[in-house]
């Protein structure tokens, strides 16, 4: 009786946290029914127990890879060894190790940024599950991957919940915890000897080992390991378009999805090797000592870590991402490949919202050219707020241009197609200033309307509704279209249809031509 208390307590614990009133009403009176029977799933390494809330079934924490401290730290992951019994799989596992960046800032506070259930460890190499049955239906699978750069985030936050989707579609959810920083890529290949060739992805690798855990288990959870969809937000759109010229995972990706994460380009190995080099000399470890490294704890060299990422290596990644192409290894992948109107508005050092500041935002992006900019702007949206066009103009100028290119590059490869979409609702959360801000889209995008950005209203939940359907639709046939949204055709040169999704949803050509002429021609590269 205690540990059903217990388990009810956790659950009504992790309803409140979700910024939905309303939705914790909803779910809360299933809850403490669902305690009644565990629910168990077989998988290759063992027997693991979930629970049910309103209908779906939840798994947390289940492990698809070793502990990646001591002696596995830097190292390709291990396998996980198998348990006797029925393991919990109730409460959330471990987050990787990262800055504790909570974002104390109203953007922060909106989007709930940072999230940290489950505690910190290296044991990190977790996935969640969401599934409406755990029969032999084999659904379609929608493998989440957590933004956040490739530094800090979860596959345990909120906004990433999978319930929502899996009710709304009658598919199963996935989310992933992975190494992250310095423990994920740090490029010590010219430190040591070949046990550290890959150590500059093994972020990367660990995801690749999760998707070949679904592939092994996710038919003993319901789903189809035929069907798996990826899609990932900000940098989880980085580590989807990293996965796509990624030997290791050809094969178990059939769908793929980058919503405000396009990256054309990863780091080369001097860049890396440099800024490992730089985290060393913090620390003070000397050339070679790697027990050192792997004896330090973990704080030590989150604090250290520089701008770490993914590198070309040769090998675990033997190319570009999307550059100077597309890449063939996935050239069956269709994408659906997004950004949102004033993206990238959150990280702008420059909040003012005069038009002076407007007139001197647009010189310093562009200098010399300022003027043309703002004209440019001005004559499309004569009345958006000054702040709200400083961040159309970041984001055509850096997250717009790397989403048209990809689809561009998806599109000329002549394989799968690419559907290019932009959000341009304005959300109401945080005050409704932000207008359709980065991340507006990503809840949505999992039949989500409840949190802290959407706020739930009627708006919400028909916006929520139509992205939704269109990602569900994507995840079981790699086609977005579906009836909830007008026709959505395939990204290509000549039309450039790209789908607006707004209170009116609909496809236009080349939207915002101007705007994309100029950038092209005053900053080409």
């Amino acid at each position: 009786m205690a540990d059903r208390i217990r388990q009810v307590i956790t659950s009504r614990r992790d309803i409140l946290v979700s910024g939905s009133t309303l939705g914790a009403a909803l779910l809360a009176p299933n809850i403490v029914l669902a305690q009644a029977g565990p629910l168990i799933a077989e998988t290759t390494n063992g027997r693991v127990r979930g629970s049910r809330a309103d209908g779906v079934i939840q798994f947390r924490g289940i492990p698809y890879g070793g502990d990646t401290g001591n002696r596995n730290r830097f190292m390709p992951p291990t396998q996980v060894a198998k348990w006797s019994g029925i393991r919990d799989a109730t409460q959330w596992g471990h987050v990787a190790p990262q800055p504790n960046a909570t974002n104390p800032d109203a953007y922060g506070q909106m989007v709930g940024w940072n999230n940290y259930r489950g505690g910190i460890s290296e044991d990190c190499l977790v996935v969640n599950i969401w599934t409406p049955s755990l029969d032999a239906k084999k659904r379609a699978v929608m493998v989440m991957i957590h933004g956040g750069g490739f530094t800090s985030g979860s596959g345990n936050l909120v906004a990433l919940e999978g319930q929502f989707m899996a009710r709304a579609g009658d598919v199963v959810v996935v989310t992933v915890n992975h190494r992250l920083g310095g423990l994920g890529y740090s490029d010590l290949s010219a430190f040591g000897g070949a046990e550290l060739a890959a150590s500059g992805n093994v972020g990367m690798l660990d995801i690749a080992q999760a998707l070949r855990w679904v592939h092994d288990n996710i038919e003993r959870f319901g789903g189809d390991p035929a069907r798996v969809a990826i899609s990932g937000q900000s940098g989880g759109g980085g580590k989807v378009s990293t996965l796509l010229a990624m030997p290791s995972a050809a094969g178990l990706i059939h769908r793929a999805a980058v919503q405000s994460g396009s990256t054309l380009r990863v780091s080369t190995p001097d860049i890396a090797q440099r800024e490992t080099q730089q985290m060393l000399d913090k620390l003070g470890v000397a050339q070679g000592d790697l027990r050192k490294l792997q004896s330090l704890p973990y704080e030590q060299i989150i604090t250290a870590q520089g701008r770490l990422g993914p590198v070309v290596d040769g090998t675990v990644l033997p190319r570009q991402p999307f550059d100077p192409d597309a890449p063939a290894i996935s050239a069956a992948v269709p994408m659906i490949i997004g950004t949102c109107l004033e993206d990238f508005g959150f990280a702008l050092p420059d909040k003012g919202d005069t038009e002076d500041s407007l007139r001197a935002f647009a010189e310093q992006q562009a200098p010399g050219h300022g003027a043309e900019v703002l004209k440019a702007y001005r004559q499309l949206h004569p009345a958006k707020r000054p702040y709200l066009v400083k961040a159309m103009i970041v984001t055509d100028l850096r997250v717009a241009r790397d989403a048209i290119r990809q689809a561009e590059r998806k599109a000329a490869q002549g394989g799968a197609p690419a559907y290019l979409y932009r959000w341009d609702w304005p959300v109401p959360g945080g005050g409704g200033g932000w207008g359709a801000v980065h991340g507006a889209d990503l809840s949505p995008s999992m039949s989500n309307p409840t949190t802290l950005v959407t706020m739930n209203t009627p708006a919400a939940q028909l916006m929520s509704r139509r992205i939704g359907q269109a990602f569900i639709a994507f995840t079981k046939t790699g086609n977005p279209n579906c009836g909830e949204i007008p026709d959505w055709p395939a990204y290509d040169a000549q039309r450039r249809s790209v789908m607006l999704f707004d209170t009116n949803t609909r496809v236009a050509n080349d939207p915002d031509r101007d705007l994309r002429l100029m950038w092209d021609k005053l900053a080409p590269t």
